[in-house]
């Protein structure tokens, strides 16, 4: 598992207070938010995230939009974005 990935996972669970959850359940293809996929996370999880991920990595992100979403697709989605973007 990458480590990035990893951290990822470690931010979400501990921002969101998943506390039945452990990195190794979140897949890291799988979405994020949706009714009955994935993790399941709604629009308030999507801010407490935003947040956490600017903690974290020191990473920010413009409005939400169309191509904000796509960023908080999946782990991996946001593992991209992080190592496009770190130290911008």
């Amino acid at each position: 598992m990458d480590s990035l990935n990893t951290k990822i996972k470690e931010v979400i669970i501990k921002s969101l207070e998943l506390e039945d959850i452990t990195p190794a359940d979140i897949d890291d293809a799988a979405p994020l938010f949706g009714e009955g996929e994935g993790l399941g996370l709604d629009s308030i999880d999507a801010l407490e995230l935003g947040i956490a991920i600017k903690e974290n990595f020191g990473v920010t992100f413009s409005t939400v939009n169309e191509e904000t979403r796509k960023h908080f697709a999946s782990v991996n989605a946001l593992a991209a974005y992080i190592s496009a973007n770190q130290g911008k």
